[in-house]
């Protein structure tokens, strides 16, 4: 079985910090949301990765996956001219897809599980495709399926005013060969995209089987500020570890499940988890909250902050409060003394002073 990953796209739910950043990129607990993808892929014992791209930030998924040794992967390079949607993706792909069963999953899609026992579900069955679904409070906004007491998928419909279930289309599909025939029988929607959900309904008008796995654990789409936060709540809660390897001086208080490794230095302040800290940063006289992530090289001082995603060397200092917030690379924000409580969303190299 194949891997393709869908990495396109210009992210703009997500700016300004995808004015120049690849949505995929940005990172969740410190680890760019697409090498969660990755590892999946790989624990499934899926080695051979397709990874779509766009033209605007392909070159930095590139570098950042290199040649994909260090994930254990074989890449080939999939550029999508244009964002036609999904089922797009998968015709543009075909060349490196072939005749072979895959697995296509969004890269910027979080999930609670391992992948394994779906693809292994999917093998041993004659179905055409095998769709993951999650139970949503708000149907509307998402691909709905419905499905029968089997499991069996009977009709899948794109953001429907009058959703017939509440399973939605997690961002993770099983397919044989037999989708590409049903892509290219299919019409671009009335946003001018091939929709992936019209292509398994035509599979299903044809008489194929699509089967269907409800998800239990959390599913995030990471496609929003908010939703970008929340992911890295859920990642901090269920994967961080305590683990303290930098300098922590003795005026210091560290609570909790704070990740902080060697070269890193914290004076005067206390840290609440859970926290991860990124290498070469100094929190300094400050208060770092639950739920917080600060990349690489960045400085923290006289600030608080909490429930905040912060990237590589950033600066911030005499912050009165920072909260909810996500700020791109190489981001200054300073205060002349102002005591006020920020949730803002910062691109990369933003100067702010309060």
């Amino acid at each position: 079985m194949k891997g393709l990953v869908l990495s396109g796209g210009k992210g703009t739910r997500l700016r300004p910090i995808t004015h120049t950043a690849a949505k995929q990129l940005v990172p969740v607990a410190n680890k760019p949301i697409l090498f969660f993808v990755l590892e999946n892929l790989v624990a499934a014992g899926i080695t051979d990765v397709g990874i779509v791209i766009a033209p605007e930030t392909g070159p930095a998924i590139r570098r950042a996956i290199g040649d994909g040794s260090d994930f254990g992967i074989t890449v080939t390079w999939i550029e999508q001219d244009v964002p036609g949607g999904l089922a797009h993706a998968v015709q543009v792909a075909r060349p490196f897809l072939g005749s072979s069963p895959f697995v296509m999953y969004l890269g910027d899609n979080l999930i609670g599980s391992r992948i394994t026992g779906f693809a292994s579900d999917f093998q041993e069955t004659n179905a055409a495709a095998q769709i993951l679904l999650k139970a949503v409070d708000n149907p509307s906004a998402f691909g709905i399926a419905t499905v029968d007491a089997s499991g069996h998928v009977t009709q899948l419909i794109e953001k429907p005013e009058t959703p017939a279930s509440n399973l939605a289309l997690v961002g993770v599909y099983f397919f044989t060969p037999a989708i590409h025939a049903a892509i290219d029988a299919i019409e671009p929607s009335s946003r001018g995209e091939l929709e992936i959900t019209d292509a398994i309904q035509k599979l299903l008008d044809e008489g194929e089987q699509v089967e269907s796995c409800v998800m239990e654990e959390w599913w995030l789409d990471t496609g929003k500020k908010d939703d970008l936060l929340a992911a890295n709540t859920v990642v901090l809660d269920a994967l961080c570890q305590r683990k303290l390897s930098g300098r922590i001086d003795d005026s210091s208080e560290i609570q909790g499940r704070v990740d902080l490794p060697e070269g890193s230095v914290v004076e005067r302040s206390r840290i609440r988890g859970p926290v991860v800290i990124g290498k070469d940063c100094q929190i300094i006289n400050s208060f770092i909250g639950p739920f917080s992530s600060i990349g690489d090289g960045s400085e923290i001082k006289d600030s608080t902050l909490q429930h905040t995603v912060i990237l590589e060397n950033c600066r911030i200092a005499g912050v009165d409060r920072i909260e909810d917030s996500l700020i791109g690379r190489n981001v200054h924000v300073s205060s002349n003394g102002t005591q006020a409580l920020l949730r803002v969303s910062l691109g990369d190299d933003s100067e702010v002073e309060i």
